[in-house]
């Protein structure tokens, strides 16, 4: 019995991230043709880009402040 166990779950696995991808990308070639308008979607591409880099750099600092408050040693060799 216990020797199903991974095989059942890499193809649920399979199955479910493979028909996510589908769906994901069928939404994405949807919306690529309603989007004619170039500037809007080069608009939307840099807040993205820059929500992501915003988020980045807070995950970083908070990543450092909470490794400098437990204590850990952060030099460089």
């Amino acid at each position: 019995m216990i020797d199903w166990i991974p095989i059942v779950f890499v193809t649920f696995k399979a199955l479910t991230l493979g028909t996510c991808m589908f769906f994901a990308i069928k939404w994405h070639y949807d919306q690529g043709k309603k989007a004619t308008d170039k500037r809007a979607l080069l608009r939307a591409g840099g807040k993205v880009a820059a929500v992501f880099m915003l988020s980045l750099l807070g995950l970083g600092l908070s990543t450092f402040a909470l490794a400098r408050m437990l204590g850990l040693d952060l030099s460089f060799p």
